[in-house]
């Protein structure tokens, strides 16, 4: 959603950088080309005018201009106001209430208020163990109620039985009820919509607020509506009494004013991003995370921690223990290869590494194909027990058997198996240097160990030769920074 944002941004700081000492019409005139930068993502002027005003007064004291890297004190300064705008500190659901704890989805049609109801009880269920209960009270968009009724089965959390021509407040009272007399710990009501805020919308929404008396009041509004959503959000905080706002489809091309203006309008904190449409994409909001990816600085702790999500603690810890052994055969990295996938493909995990925002165009060119590791999949797949534990058995005739199994070419099978063997060779020296030990520690949080370091090399050193599965090289044989260094 930022890329607009950060490239430019990203030009202004790069011509920053290079100039030895700063004058203080040099940071003014910085100062001029961030707030052209921000208006044209679409911040709302006055949070623009305050962002400049406030930054531009830090930006031109002595303790700036008499720095030994004057450029990067201003980089400083505006992360660390980009970071005041958007909330100082992550603000979590919060659920210290006695049970069951209300949670009411407010929202215009179309903003995915539904399926944000799903991601969060799934994310309650089985990150915060809670016992949730989804109720709908959207009686008037056809088959809202069964939506929600599905999204439950698929996420495995209870839902409130449907009792055709039931009112949304005698929908929101028995499901408090319900939530009492079979303990529930959060129940979590889904509110009707509209095209656009009317007064039988928020009538509606007041009279189910007033009954059960909320706890959180999540407003969930579409990054892609712009400055609409403000005004939006502004309506909701008037009449209803918004406690948190919910982005969604952050991961589109919106450009991410709706979000920096969101939290100066309104007061009320960012607390989720829905970051696409499966039910597990949907991550805290951390203002000091976003700044830093706004800036091209990434964000390599949310890709630590979606790692340790993600990763399943027996597996790599089996995996672990064959790599000390110099044993790691094909079916180890197809294992590699899928959680890889299920940290977002190598676009998931590229966006969040420092300096990546700098090459987009270079990326571009490099023609990642996300498709490639299915690809390398499906090559493993296609041989037998003996051939993944053995790659010696494949000669001619198998490969080519392999390549028509996979759908790919006998080209792609040697190139696959030429990159296994550059990973085993890199894992048998760092089983034998102790690094993995180490690694898994920092991942795992075992003994409070270090965070998980990249091997000599980074990613890309884990291919030798051939780079790691799917790792695209830019022109002229270079990695992406990050990929390169510890």
């Amino acid at each position: 959603m930022f890329d607009g944002l950060t490239g430019k941004l990203g030009d202004v700081f790069e011509r920053l950088k290079r100039r030895g000492a700063l004058s203080e019409s040099d940071v003014k005139e910085v100062m001029r080309e961030v707030r052209v930068a921000l208006l044209e993502a679409d911040v709302a002027l006055p949070v623009v005018k305050d962002f400049i005003a406030q930054a531009g007064e830090k930006a031109v004291g002595q303790e700036v201009l008499r720095s030994v890297t004057p450029g990067q004190m201003v980089v400083k300064i505006v992360h660390d106001q980009l970071v005041e705008m958007l909330g100082a500190e992550p603000e979590p659901i919060d659920l210290n209430a006695p049970a069951p704890v209300p949670i009411l989805m407010v929202g215009l049609q179309g903003s995915g208020k539904t399926t944000t109801t799903g991601k969060l009880a799934r994310r309650l269920t089985q990150r915060d163990k809670k016992k949730v209960l989804m109720a709908s009270l959207d009686v008037h968009r056809p088959a809202a109620q069964e939506q929600l009724r599905i999204l439950g089965e698929q996420t495995g959390v209870a839902t409130l039985p449907i009792v055709p021509g039931e009112q949304p407040v005698s929908i929101a009272k028995r499901a408090m009820t319900v939530g009492r007399l079979q303990g529930y710990d959060v129940v979590m009501l889904d509110t009707a919509g509209r095209l656009h805020v009317d007064e039988a919308l928020m009538t509606e929404v007041a009279s189910v607020r007033d009954l059960v008396q909320p706890h959180e009041v999540l407003l969930v509004v579409d990054a892609m509506t712009g400055q609409d959503a403000v005004n939006v959000a502004k309506s909701f905080k008037e009449r209803v009494g918004v406690t948190g706002i919910v982005m969604t489809r952050v991961d589109g091309d919106a450009r991410g004013g709706a979000a920096l203006s969101m939290r100066a309008i309104t007061g009320c904190p960012i607390k989720l991003l829905g970051v696409g449409e499966k039910m597990d994409a949907l991550e805290d909001f951390h203002p000091q995370r976003i700044a830093g990816r706004i800036l091209g600085m990434g964000d390599v702790v949310s890709l630590v921690e979606k790692a340790a999500e993600t990763i399943e603690k027996d597996e790599a810890e089996r995996l672990a223990k064959k790599m000390a052994k110099g044993d790691f055969d094909l079916d180890d990295m197809a294992s590699q290869l899928r959680q890889l996938r299920k940290l977002g493909g190598l676009g998931g995990v590229m966006g969040l590494l420092p300096g990546i925002g700098k090459m987009k165009k270079q990326l571009a060119g490099a023609n990642i194909d996300e498709k490639q590791l299915a690809h390398q999949e499906a090559i493993i797949s296609s041989m037998t027990k003996k051939e993944r534990k053995d790659i010696k058995l494949l000669n001619a005739s198998r490969r080519k058997r392999i390549a028509a199994g996979s759908g790919t070419t006998v080209q792609e099978v040697n190139r696959l198996l030429k990159q296994y063997q550059d990973m085993s060779r890199v894992m048998k020296q760092m089983g034998k240097s102790g690094m993995l030990k180490g690694m898994m520690g920092g991942m795992m949080g075992g003994g409070g160990g270090t965070p998980p370091q990249l091997p000599p090399g980074g990613l890309g050193g884990l291919g030798g030769g051939g780079g790691f599965p799917g790792l695209p090289k830019l022109p002229g044989g270079k990695l992406p920074p990050g990929f390169g260094r510890r």
